[in-house]
């Protein structure tokens, strides 16, 4: 199956670029306040205490979102836009000894996504090493492939076997320092003998030379002082940290959501979470619901075998590996081969592909040998019968059975859940530990509520609550269960009152469709009063559900234009739009791109950014050995053609810009080649702002043309309309507040504010009697409603919302200081509703307008 890139992970790592970009020009921490500022948060950034003009940055990751992945893809920006090094060296860092092999088994096997990444990035040319291999690195190597070097953190340490061997004098390493120039500080030094004051040939001395980017996948152990001191001494260019729990000391950049994981298919959500009474109930169960999940994967179009993960007790406790195993087999009736014990004594997965359809394997049975590395789709059920057991094993082995299958939704909804037993003997607040657990691997706490279900129906909507108070039906014989299904019968518990009575216990909501089921699976004689007992039940009041789960749809109409005859989206117009960019002159002047060599540095302006240039990647002279041995301006356009490729642009026109502006710079502004090539990273960022820069004023002039000029066939229309989806809200942060909004589509669940007006806004529209219901709108290129701009970007409005007498109000709400900015996105609102034939309304609303209205007024007057 083709790997597909996830949203979640363009926009993280655009962030990221955007960030290392700023960062090259105005320092790491100026770089940080202002990319946070503009994503509308309030972050203070805390530096590495030896380096603090060193990168330090996070991404913050969900268990199951793809960290190595992202870490990978990372690389090669920050090689391109911080480095400045085609081939840098990458010091990959991970906890443990267990991940570090499956980190190296990734980023090695041909054709995983991991080492695809990689591959891309560099051309092809990535030499991976785990970090007792340092000495199996050539200098040809440093010079011609980006060198990954995977280790942990202890293996840094100079205590550890590996660390003393990375401190160590090798004379393996010679060749690296054979021509090493004087003057580089910080590398450690030879203490006695012939040789003492020279540096050492250690593995700790070749980092330090050449300033390697540090990629450190789950940072628990990064901000220790120990750690700082290991920095401090390899002097890496940038730290990179990819985690789902971030240490109070982590930078981070972005945030990604649980709920952008579900909405990508990366997740199985929400939890099914049942709880039994005893250890042996929640094993039965929990072996019935992979059962059944069994039969289902049979029907599914791709291969899946449902795994149950049993996390038992240690020795000299009750239930214990060998209790569970004797339980499975002579209780539930499952054949040794069909079970597997990894502990810390039997590993008998090891070497096991459970993705292999000849492979039996239904139940593994665990203590905590799971936690690390072993990694299987497969895995559905999760259960729980240990009294005492680490928050942190249940973290990890909960991260096991969320992963989805092929990173794709299944086609039944069953198989799109995760499920959990456990025993009130060692869950005692199942629900609220459950909910801590998730939120420790990187959920929200209202994402960890929202996906929490206790024994509730597994409706297609992902916002869910608590359970309301059960209902119970007094009967004469046990009903029927043959015709529910599995999560139907996860609602359904037959008990024995105090008086021998037989019960019938429903949690969570009776649906129309679940009450035609229980009534026919019971004896005739108890149907009249089963009946009766839904109807009294149906009377109490319970929580009102939200729009989304009630399935109203929530459409909204959108701007088209005509093409061909036909009515296209406009978005889709604009962007089909051919160029020609040897339309626009092919030249740089010196406000574009401007060079000042110095002694040790350049001075560069690009299009007003002064930058003082140091090279960061390595503490080397620059190599110019290219320009000596016969670099022409060809060849070094053919270099620059290939990273400044854009989809809406001609390659061989490309080429041709290309080579035109280069003889532009060499003959007219006469800089020399080997100028040049030294700045060949600035001269791509200066020609890639030239090339936006005409790519804007050519949009521009299409954009004014198409839907303000006087021959425009622009029209608002249902036919193209966008309709929010019920099942999928995935917002990157929630709002936490004290205000309760009552009209909000998804219930309680409500994107974050960028400011406290903006959250007054959202009031005002919450607390209009027009509006029936609303959205907090997201930045998100898939979900959410948008305007094109004319840059080729989006306009995506704050809020929207559906008024009582079917028309829609789009609101964006703006600090009085950025009005004038935002009169493009103010023109595009009001041709959409200029357009919709009275269908639509838009407003830009400010604290105080002109006429002195409050934003409550201002909206108010719009939707009368």
């Amino acid at each position: 199956m083709t790997f597909q890139r996830k949203e979640y992970q363009e926009t993280a790592l655009g962030i990221l670029k955007d960030y290392l970009e700023v960062a090259r020009v105005h320092g790491a921490a100026d770089g940080f306040a202002r990319i946070i500022r503009d994503l509308g948060l309030t972050r203070t950034y805390k530096p590495l205490p030896p380096l603090p003009e060193t990168p330090y940055l996070c991404l913050r990751i969900p268990t199951g979102g793809g960290k190595t992945y992202m870490a990978a893809r990372s690389a090669s920006i920050a090689s391109n836009v911080y480095l400045e090094d085609e081939y840098p060296v990458i010091l990959w860092l991970v906890p443990t000894n267990v991940i570090r092999q499956q980190t190296l088994e990734t980023l090695k096997k041909p054709n995983h996504p991991n080492r695809e990444a990689l591959m891309d990035a560099f051309k092809g040319q990535v030499k991976v090493l785990d970090i007792s291999e340092f000495t199996q690195i050539r200098p040809q190597d440093l010079r011609d492939r980006a060198c990954v070097v995977v280790g942990t953190f202890a293996s840094l340490r100079v205590k550890d076997t590996d660390g003393r061997k990375v401190y160590a004098h090798n004379e393996h390493l010679e060749p690296h320092f054979v021509n090493l120039p004087a003057g580089i500080e910080g590398l450690d030094t030879i203490e006695e003998g012939a040789e003492k004051g020279k540096p050492k040939y250690s593995f700790r001395n070749l980092l330090t030379v050449h300033r390697p980017l540090v990629i450190i996948d789950e940072s628990q152990n990064a901000a220790s002082k120990l750690m700082h001191e290991v920095f401090e001494r390899i002097q890496p260019a940038c730290v990179f940290e990819f985690t789902a729990t971030p240490t109070p000391n982590s930078n981070i950049l972005y945030n990604v959501s649980a709920s952008q994981l579900k909405h990508e298919q990366m997740i199985k959500l929400p939890i099914v979470l049942t709880e039994h009474q005893t250890w042996g109930e929640a094993i039965q169960d929990a072996i019935l619901t992979r059962n059944k999940l069994a039969e289902i994967a049979a029907k599914e179009p791709d291969f899946v075998r449902p795994i149950v993960l049993i996390q038992a007790e240690e020795k000299g406790r009750e239930v214990t590996v060998d209790v569970v195993e004797k339980f499975l087999m002579e209780t539930c009736h499952i054949p040794r081969e069909r079970i597997a014990i990894a502990t810390g004594t039997q590993r008998e997965l090891d070497g096991v592909n459970l993705f292999d359809p000849n492979n039996k394997i239904e139940a593994v049975i665990t203590i905590e040998a799971l936690k690390e590395g072993w990694d299987c789709s497969f895995a559905y059920v999760f259960c729980s019968v240990a009294t005492v057991h680490s928050k942190k094993d249940v973290e990890q082995l909960l991260g096991r059975v969320l992963r989805m299958p092929y990173a794709r939704e299944r086609v039944h909804t069953e198989l799109n859940r995760a499920y959990a037993h456990v025993s009130s003997t060692s869950w005692t607040k199942a629900a609220e530990q459950m909910e801590d657990c998730l939120v420790d691997m990187g959920f929200d706490k209202l994402e960890a509520e929202q996906y929490t279900q206790v024994q509730l129906p597994v409706s297609t909507e992902p916002v869910t609550f608590k359970p309301q108070e059960p209902v119970v039906f007094i009967l004469t014989e046990e009903p029927d269960l043959s015709k529910f299904d599995l999560v139907e019968q996860s609602q359904l518990k037959i008990e024995t009152g105090s008086d021998n009575r037989l019960l019938l216990r429903v949690s969570g909501n009776v649906t129309p469709e679940l009450e035609k089921k229980i009534i026919a699976s019971v004896q005739e004689e108890d149907r009249p009063k089963v009946a009766q007992t839904i109807a009294q039940y149906r009377q109490l009041p319970k929580r009102p559900l939200s729009p989304a789960e009630r399935g109203e749809p929530f459409l909204v109409p959108q701007l088209t234009l005509f093409q061909d005859g036909e009515p296209e989206l406009a978005e889709y117009v604009l962007d089909d739009h051919l160029w020609n960019i040897l339309d626009y002159p092919a030249e740089l002047t010196e406000d574009d791109f401007k060079i000042e060599e110095k002694a040790s540095t350049y001075e560069f302006d690009i299009k007003g950014e002064r930058l003082t240039y140091k090279f960061l990647g390595k503490q080397l002279p620059l190599d110019f050995s290219d320009t000596e041995s016969g670099l022409t301006d060809l060849q070094l356009t053919r270099w620059l053609e290939p990273r400044l490729r854009q989809p809406n642009i001609r390659p061989e026109n490309l080429l041709e810009f290309t080579r035109k502006t280069l003889k532009q710079l060499l003959d007219e502004r006469s800089i020399p080649l080997v100028t040049l090539v030294r700045a060949r990273f600035q001269l791509i960022k200066a020609m890639a702002a030239k090339i936006k820069e005409y790519q804007v004023k050519d949009s521009k002039s299409n954009y004014q043309a198409l839907l303000f000029g006087d021959n425009t066939t622009a029209e608002t229309t249902y036919d193209y309309s966008f309709k929010f989806d019920p099942n999928s809200y995935p917002a990157s942060d929630f709002y936490h507040g004290r205000y309760q909004f009552n009209k909000h589509y998804y219930g309680n669940v409500i994107g974050s504010f960028d400011t406290d007006e903006e959250l007054e806004c959202a009031k005002a529209i919450d607390q209009s009697n027009e509006v029936k219901y609303w959205v907090r709108n997201l930045v998100h290129d898939t979900w959410a409603f948008r305007f094109p701009l004319s840059s080729g970007k989006f306009f995506y409005p704050d809020f929207v919302a559906l008024l009582n007498d079917g028309r829609v109000l789009v609101v964006e709400y703006k600090g009085e200081h950025l009005i004038e900015a935002s009169q493009e996105k103010k023109n595009i609102g009001e041709k959409w509703e200029e357009t919709s034939n009275n269908k639509a309304l838009f407003i830009m609303a400010i604290k105080h307008d002109e006429k002195g209205r409050d934003v409550y007024r201002q909206i108010e007057d719009k939707v009368k």
